[in-house]
């Protein structure tokens, strides 16, 4: 039986799709987290020294290998807030350049005022497919920010968020576990937005009971239709990588949304400072219990092409 890597590459030879990764040229933008203020420990996926350099399409291609990419989707990388079209005409250069990304998820504010004025600039691009705008979330469970300006609960943030339908666009949903459950709330209450959980909703805390608060928020987005999910970053915090607790993390999530809606996705070049591209593959396939093409192709490729209209 050939191993993960070189079985996948024989079932989708012209290479997989990988739903989430960041690329970076510094000299031609500003990211205050890389250049600036740097949070070294204090990260919650450890020191990131090694992040603070430009990353390209090269990096991205030699950091998957042995997988081929066929097409990715690339994920708003905290640009400057005010270079937020700026970071995706960049990445329309990059894509005409070099093939990739396929297609781009950008950033916008739904607090801000010209709101649509951006999202319609963004939409220039024909790549253009969806926003991360991140709420404000608590810094760890138990703690609470409802009410906050820029919260799950803010009636003003929700509004925006309303807004991305109306424009053909999907929202990429970033919080950690504790917040899932509330955030399943606001989804359900927009039946028409297609959402995209990123990092298998960040189950940080893989004890028992961290794993049964992480359960119940899944257990709810799982129940929403418009609702899929991508299989990356299983870091924990100080860079650690745990094999065994992501196998059941993989399953579990699998076994909730099913194979038409979770992803592949590699969140490089972040998810390297806790494990390389092999080592999470073996993992997320070992998660997923089969050798089947059919549901490998529709984790590795076809889903991803589907969700982000690739």
């Amino acid at each position: 039986m050939a191993d993960p890597i070189s079985f996948l590459n024989e079932i989708l030879p012209e290479g997989i799709v990988d739903a989430h990764h960041h690329l970076w040229a510094l000299q031609d933008g500003h990211y205050p987290w890389l250049q600036e203020g740097y949070a070294g420990a204090a990260f919650f996926l450890g020191p990131y020294e090694a992040l603070r350099r430009d990353y390209a399409v090269a990096d991205l291609r030699r950091d998957c290998r042995p997988l081929r990419l066929a097409a990715t989707v690339h994920v708003e990388a905290e640009r400057a807030r005010d270079e937020q079209v700026a970071e995706t005409r960049f990445l329309d250069a990059v894509r005409a350049r070099d093939g990739l990304p396929g297609v781009t998820v950008g950033h916008v504010s739904f607090l801000q005022h010209d709101l649509d004025a951006v999202l319609a600039a963004h939409r220039r691009s024909p790549a253009f497919r969806g926003v991360r705008s991140k709420p404000v979330t608590a810094a760890a469970p138990g703690l609470s920010v409802a009410g906050e300006a820029g919260s799950l609960q803010d009636e003003i943030w929700r509004a925006g968020l309303a807004r991305l339908p109306a424009h053909g666009l999907s929202w990429d949903l970033r919080v950690p576990f504790w917040h899932l459950t509330e955030a399943a709330a606001v989804v359900a209450g927009l039946p028409g937005l297609s959402v995209v959980l990123n990092h298998c909703g960040l189950p940080l805390d893989r004890s028992e009971a961290g794993l049964s608060a992480w359960r119940r928020g899944m257990e709810a987005l799982a129940a929403l239709p418009q609702v899929s999910v991508k299989l990356s970053e299983f870091g924990l915090r100080g860079g650690r990588f745990d094999e065994a607790s992501t196998v059941r993390v993989v399953a579990e999530t699998v076994a909730l949304f099913g194979d038409d809606r979770v992803m592949f996705a590699s969140n490089l070049p972040v998810s390297g400072l806790s494990a390389d591209v092999p080592r999470i593959v073996t993992a997320v396939m070992r998660g997923l219990g089969t050798r089947d093409p059919e549901r490998l192709r529709k984790v590795f490729s076809e889903t991803a092409r589907r969700v982000y209209r690739m």
